[in-house]
């Protein structure tokens, strides 16, 4: 049984069709059959499709870092020092009720009380490191840590395109595995 292909366009001309679909249709056109001793098609191969075959090491890029924008190293500086600020809360938080179920507080006082002995007055730790004392302190943390954090990077970018400017820049070679 033969093969044989109309000439001309393909019956079905799709706009949405990928190239190499285009172009494989129109390589089996131009390809000459030759009809063999049971009648199958035989197609000489294409050039195109006679490559040698790629190295298979991985490949090497060398590239330079040589100027940082410190618009965006501002706002990502914001947004990893606003999400330390809120870990820093939560895990102060988390810290002081922990040490509060274990009664860690309460045998700090008793100890305390023993060495100051029968005083007047009443010494009580929860007075100076009470749960609202020390969210509110580590709140007040978070927040300079935001403000200290975020310029630090943007003075940090603004000073590495000054160095980059005079010696080229940062050099990185990455590896395609």
């Amino acid at each position: 049984m033969s093969t044989t292909h109309a000439a001309g366009p393909p019956a079905h001309s799709d706009p949405t069709q990928r190239s190499g679909q285009v172009d494989q249709e129109a390589t089996e056109q131009a390809t000459p059959q030759h009809s063999g001793a049971q009648g199958s098609a035989v197609t000489q191969p294409d050039a195109r499709e006679v490559q040698p075959a790629a190295p298979a090491g991985a490949r090497r890029v060398k590239l330079t870092v040589s100027r940082i924008d410190p618009w965006s190293a501002m706002k990502i500086s914001f947004l990893l020092s606003v999400a330390a600020g809120i870990a820093g809360v939560v895990l102060m938080a988390v810290l002081w009720l922990v040490l509060s179920g274990m009664g860690v507080f309460s045998d700090v006082n008793r100890a305390i009380g023993q060495v100051l002995g029968n005083s007047s007055a009443k010494f009580n730790l929860m007075d100076y490191i009470g749960f609202d004392r020390v969210v509110s302190l580590s709140i007040v943390i978070g927040v300079v840590d935001i403000v200290l954090l975020t310029a630090i990077a943007t003075l940090g970018a603004v000073l590495y395109n000054i160095c980059s400017s005079l010696v080229g820049g940062l050099q990185v070679t990455l590896t395609d595995d």
